[in-house]
């Protein structure tokens, strides 16, 4: 069985998913190896949510403390947010609502800003990770594609990608009431991520030109090469953040990487050749951990955009190009089901139409013996064998489409005495998995 257990902008707040956001890569196997029964685990952590997709081996009513405790056991040895801390922060989701949560996620549905695009790449690579990490299950990358599919989908059917607008359009577009004219803008981008590609575009979309780079890591050079700006040395970090009208950062340092003290001269007035004056400075904060000084908002003349903020002016969704792709969604979600359900009643059925074989081929050859010589008894008798067949074979899906394949093999254990054997892989099918 499935579940998921999701902290969100919507069950908790920006200071827990800012300390979530700190979980290491390997959470995902402190997850499977809390309990034998954890088949497989997957976790995406972004800005706005923590989420941790589990693969129980357990029945529905056992699975879902277990896999919740694993969970929370998990964040807490990994990051040392308590069970406390995190009580009423998350929702769990098992079962069939798994992949339609996944689904909407991947699609942008769940975003602060409603179809963003930036959502669909983290979920591949939380599925990438995972699979580095060795947590994934057969089951969970079936969950995890599938998203993928689906996110396609509502892409290109329905018109969310283009109402959605990321969080850094947002972000620009709140900045846009302070700007007159961004081709005189002085702006510093902190980060050289995949954000900070997403941020440059962004800014020259809106006519932006005079752009420097910083980077913490140190390949400012790099990223400035590649597309074009004026890269920014460490020791001259702090004299250029001063002398910039709008500083956006989007890294992933788990420290501030600009404080007061980068933005405040020792004088208390504006720098020399600063092209504004000292109080229309203007700073965003894309990173999660917050890259920002909270105490840069108290400076005179410094506004401070960060992620909650820019939340709280998210757009109304587009009811429309909501209402479609959540059925897009839905879709997907129901054939995910289906296809897993009659999956998970394979085993029976390839045992119990082994078992009746097994008998026909007896009865065949009895008959054989008794002077069969046309094949009239034997094709009477296959044809009967696949009447027989029917019923059952039929009755096993809808079982299991209504989550009774359990049911259906304890009835084949007790009626026939066998049980399910999962399909063996052929040998070509086993060099190549």
């Amino acid at each position: 069985m499935l579940l998921v257990v999701t902290a969100s902008h919507k069950t908790a707040s920006f200071e827990l998913l800012e300390r979530l956001s700190r979980t290491p890569d390997d959470v995902a196997s402190t997850v499977v190896d809390m309990a034998s029964c954890v088949q497989g685990a997957v976790v995406l952590a972004t800005c706005n949510r923590f989420e941790a997709y589990v693969e129980m081996d357990e029945p529905v009513t056992a699975a879902g403390a277990i896999g919740v405790e694993a969970v929370l056991e998990a964040v807490e040895s990994s990051t040392g947010i308590s069970t406390a801390e995190l009580d009423g922060a998350y929702e769990v989701h098992s079962g069939r609502r798994v992949a339609e949560h996944l689904f909407s996620v991947a699609s942008g549905l769940e975003s602060v800003v409603s179809g963003e695009g930036e959502i669909a790449g983290q979920v591949r690579r939380a599925l990438k990770s995972a699979r580095k990490e060795g947590t994934t299950s057969p089951e969970l990358e079936r969950l995890f594609q599938r998203a993928s599919q689906a996110q396609r989908k509502v892409k290109n059917v329905t018109a969310l990608g283009r109402a959605g607008r990321s969080l850094v359009r947002l972000a620009l577009e709140l900045a846009d009431s302070r700007i007159a004219d961004w081709s005189t803008e002085r702006v510093l981008l902190v980060g050289t991520g995949a954000y900070a590609a997403v941020t440059l575009a962004t800014l020259r979309e809106r006519g932006a030109v005079n752009i420097s780079v910083y980077s913490p890591s140190g390949r400012a050079e790099k990223f400035a090469a590649k597309h074009g700006i004026r890269p920014v040395a460490a020791e001259d970090y702090a004299r250029v953040a001063s002398r910039s009208s709008l500083l956006i950062t989007c890294t992933a340092a788990a420290e501030p990487v600009l404080t007061p003290e980068h933005l405040q001269a020792p004088t208390g007035i504006a720098p020399e050749g600063c092209p504004v004056a000292s109080h229309s400075q203007m700073v965003v904060d894309l990173g999660m951990p917050r890259n920002v000084d909270p105490a840069v908002a108290t400076l005179e003349g410094v506004a401070l955009l960060d992620l909650e903020t820019i939340s709280l002016h998210a757009p109304l969704e587009e009811l429309q190009a909501t209402d479609a792709a959540r059925t897009v969604v839905r879709e997907a979600a129901d054939t995910f089901h289906v296809v897993g359900s009659r999956q998970s009643v394979t085993p029976s059925v390839v045992a119990l139409r082994s078992h009746m074989f097994a008998l026909l081929e007896a009865e065949i050859g009895r008959a054989r013996a008794r002077g069969d010589e046309d094949g009239k008894v034997e094709q009477a008798l296959r044809h009967l064998t696949g009447v027989l067949l029917h019923t059952p074979t039929t009755r096993a899906h809808e079982l299991a489409a209504t989550g009774q394949a359990d049911e259906f093999a304890a009835a084949l254990s007790t009626l026939y005495g066998i049980q399910p054997v999962e399909p063996a892989q052929s040998s070509d099918a086993a060099a190549t998995a």
